[in-house]
This record gives structure tokens, C-alpha cells and sequence, in this order.
């Protein structure tokens, strides 16, 4: 990941002084703050559909197993009756 050190700071502070002015810095960065917070809740809203579709799938795969596994047993009950008959 790239480092930004100070003078590369420095210039973009510059930069957006020069770009921007400075009556509209705080304006650009409000609107810019709101941009981000937006996209934080986006990925969180995205993480959390996929942790709860996880837990579903997981859920979903322990009651297969539990039915397979309960149906092999049953069978396994008829096989024995059927012997002892």
C-alpha cells in the first residue's frame, strides 16, 4: 500500500487551496464526508446480507446432513426389522 508522506500532503492541501478557493473547501469536504459515510453503509449493508446469507446456507447444510443422516438410520431400523422377521 502507498505512503503519502508530508510534502505530499502539503502539495495537495496546495493543490485544492488553488483548485477549490477557499470559501468552498468546507462545502467540497462536507459533500465529500457525506460521500463517504453513503459508501460506509453501503458495505455495511452488504456485509451484513452476506453474513446472514452465510448462516442461512450454513443452517440449510446441518439440517441436510441431519435429515440424511436420520433417514440412513431409519433405514437402517427397517433393514434390522426385516432381518428379524
Amino acid at each position: 500500500m502507498p505512503q503519502i508522506g508530508w510534502s505530499e500532503i502539503l502539495v495537495i492541501v496546495v493543490l485544492t487551496i488553488i483548485i477549490i478557493g477557499p470559501k468552498d473547501i468546507p462545502v467540497v469536504l462536507r459533500k465529500v464526508g457525506s460521500w463517504i459515510g453513503s459508501f460506509k453503509r453501503y458495505i455495511n449493508n452488504i456485509q451484513k446480507e452476506l453474513s446472514v446469507f452465510e448462516r442461512e446456507n450454513l443452517i440449510s447444510n446441518e439440517d441436510t446432513k441431519l435429515k440424511n443422516k436420520s433417514e440412513k438410520k431409519e433405514s437402517e431400523v427397517d433393514l434390522n426389522d426385516d432381518k428379524k422377521k
